[in-house]
């Protein structure tokens, strides 16, 4: 099927190529000859004419003086009435007493089955004198470049056709190779890469390319398989703990008591809940599903999260939450703010602090805390899915993993950054930045 493609592209470029060159060449030729023939034809005439006018002034007189003697040359002297008054010795042998016609300007007549140029002028008296110049020669070149140009015209399109057929073959042998190449690297085999020429032109281009796509997918399926990997453990784990409850309050019913059962149950399943609920989320922020976006005034979002952090006893810091409007979805947004502000809430010493700072286009949220801080090498990783430090990794004080891959996820799909680095504190500081409404 592939091969059968490359060759139509083959034949198509090949067939548009010749015609293009065959317009060309049509066009050329017929101009070419258009102006060779009215050149010719403009010669002729010139010649034609010149030597009309010596015989005017030779035979001008009555009776034509010495016509008799022009052996070589068509030439008459035509009456008012129509008549040969007078006529040259070849005229007389090839046309008898037969008048040549009276023209203005020159005209191409065919006599004895000679093509012939007449001119003609007048003299005293009314009378008329007739020039025919042969112009076979004329003629014979022109035909003879109209077969030259018939001939070479198809043997140029025919050598334009398989140059073009060869020149499209070879450029697109690299490229065949690149499909059969690509064409055998399964998911199972994505380590493999395309081979770049040392050409430096659009076919190492395409190679590139090539290499850059399947780098991108290796590194997406890897990150999938990690993902799914990871997921699998993390939903195992509190199915897990319902089933080896469930199965002790089975085989020891008086030591396990029904309150004890429900309450890990329903833990748990709260746990597993938030777990499927952030990874439905997530799927939605990849696939780039639609959001309800409106105006979101950001700093009372920000003012939300720091009475609720308040009320659970939390020393926050807002006076440097400034009004700051942005487009959104408000329960995303809020989502965003939430997770970092509980982040920071679990992780620090006692002090959190808050601000929305608007500045140009851009408002930055920053949300620090006092804590232990992330280690310069791991700011990049925490952003990543089930991704939980070692001071985090119970599941009561790290959560799933989720929360911060979420926060990147909706401030990507806001057209909007994150990054963290050390607060005032050495803890850590988050920074979201977002675009502000117009």
């Amino acid at each position: 099927m592939a091969s059968r493609a490359w060759r139509s592209v083959r034949a198509r470029t090949t067939l548009g190529a010749t015609l293009v060159v065959a317009v060309a060449l049509l066009i050329g030729a017929f101009s070419f000859y258009g102006i060779l023939s009215s050149s010719i034809h403009a010669s002729a005439e010139r010649a034609a004419e010149q030597r009309l006018d010596e015989l005017t002034e030779r035979l001008d007189g009555p009776g034509g003086r010495g016509i008799d003697t022009l052996e070589d040359e068509i030439v008459q002297i035509i009456a008012p009435d129509g008549s040969v008054r007078a006529a040259s010795e070849y005229a007389l042998d090839d046309l008898g007493s037969t008048a040549l016609p009276i023209v203005d300007g020159a005209s191409t007549r065919t006599i004895d089955r000679t093509p012939m140029l007449i001119v003609s002028d007048d003299l005293h008296g009314d009378e008329t004198l007739v020039l025919a110049v042969p112009i076979e020669d004329s003629v014979e070149t022109l035909s003879t470049v109209a077969v030259l140009l018939a001939v070479a015209v198809p043997l140029l399109l025919v050598l334009v056709a398989v140059t073009t057929w060869l020149v499209v073959g070879r450029a697109l042998r690299p490229v065949t190779r690149i499909r059969r190449e690509v064409d055998g690297i399964t998911a199972e085999h994505l380590h493999r890469r395309v081979e770049v020429p040392p050409s430096s032109d659009e076919i190492a281009a395409l190679a590139t390319t090539m290499n850059r796509m399947l780098d991108r997918l290796d590194a997406s399926a890897t990150a999938q398989r990690r993902f799914v990997s990871d997921a699998s453990h993390e939903l195992r784990s509190p199915l897990a703990t319902i089933r080896q409850h469930a199965e002790l309050a089975q085989a020891h019913p008086a030591t396990t008591s029904i309150d004890e059962l429900a309450e890990v149950v329903s833990d748990e399943g709260l746990r597993l809940q938030g777990i499927v609920e952030s990874l439905l989320l997530l799927a939605r922020l990849d696939e780039g599903a639609g959001t309800h976006d409106e105006a979101v005034d950001l700093d009372d979002v920000a003012l939300g999260e720091v009475r609720r952090l308040r009320s659970r006893g939390v020393d926050v810091d807002g006076t440097g939450i400034a009004a700051a409007r942005v487009v959104g979805d408000p329960r995303l947004l809020g989502q965003l703010l939430r997770n970092l502000a509980d982040n920071a809430a679990r992780h620090s010493a006692g002090r959190v602090a808050i601000s929305v700072i608007p500045q140009g286009s851009w408002v930055f949220v920053t949300i620090e805390d006092d804590g232990a801080g992330v280690p310069e090498p791991e700011r990049e990783r925490i952003f990543e899915r089930f991704v939980r430090l070692d001071e985090a990794r119970s599941r009561d004080a790290g959560g799933s993993g989720l929360g911060l891959a979420i926060v990147r996820g909706i401030a990507a799909a806001g057209g909007g950054t994150v990054s963290v680095d050390a607060s005032r504190w050495d803890g850590a500081r988050f920074v979201v930045a977002l675009p502000l409404s117009d």
